[in-house]
């Protein structure tokens, strides 16, 4: 039997952040999609924040059930657009923690922005980029910050997921991408699910 699929649409492609470890285009492209009857829609926009009428955008869409593939961009969000997302139906919220653990406060904002809103904690992620710049311990701060709010983490492994063995890890296809050791990535995919069982379930269920 085939796999039904929820609906797709996308208002808008691209990103004017530009940061560093991204490859989505900086130009941005506006689309003007119908939307489609289905209770349940994905919206593929990369930054629906970005567009420059997302506010008319989320006005006018009809109360639905809305999944955003990707995050939102918490330094455009605000309280106006956090009663928007929550009013028109927008489901599980998820942002990018992508810097360093001195962002606390501004994070801290953003989760009680939402909260605010009417979303519930189980309806927030955080994503979490790993492999990069950013050192390991800080990313291992964010995490335990992350569970006192009962938010759950997506580990982001920079460039390329995660490797199966030490050799992928050491091949040309990570070179010049390997700003962690390979245990550290291997560490922190496992601690995010750990935090996350805790989150969910209120226990560590790999004990």
């Amino acid at each position: 039997m085939k796999k039904v699929t929820d609906p797709q649409i996308q208002f808008t492609s691209g990103c004017p952040n530009a940061c560093q470890y991204c490859h989505e285009p900086k130009e941005i492209k506006v689309f003007s999609p119908k939307i489609p009857d289905q209770k349940h829609i994905d919206i593929l926009d990369m930054n629906l924040l970005a567009n420059p009428n997302v506010m008319q955008i989320l006005k006018s869409l009809p109360k639905k059930k809305y999944n955003l593939v990707c995050g939102v961009d918490f330094r455009r969000l605000t309280p106006d657009i956090c009663k928007l997302l929550k009013e028109k139906g927008f489901q599980k919220i998820r942002w990018a923690w992508d810097y360093n653990f001195g962002q606390q406060r501004i994070q801290k904002k953003t989760y009680k922005m939402l909260l605010n809103a009417g979303f519930r904690k189980d309806q927030l992620m955080v994503f979490i980029l790993g492999n990069w710049k950013i050192p390991y311990i800080d990313c291992i701060r964010k995490t335990y910050l992350l569970l006192s709010w009962n938010v759950e983490i997506s580990p982001c492994i920079y460039d390329g997921g995660t490797p199966k063995n030490h050799n992928d890890w050491l091949s040309k296809r990570f070179d010049n991408k390997r700003f962690w050791e390979y245990e550290e990535v291997k560490r922190f995919v496992k601690h995010c699910r750990k935090f996350n069982h805790i989150t969910n379930f209120g226990i560590d269920v790999e004990w």
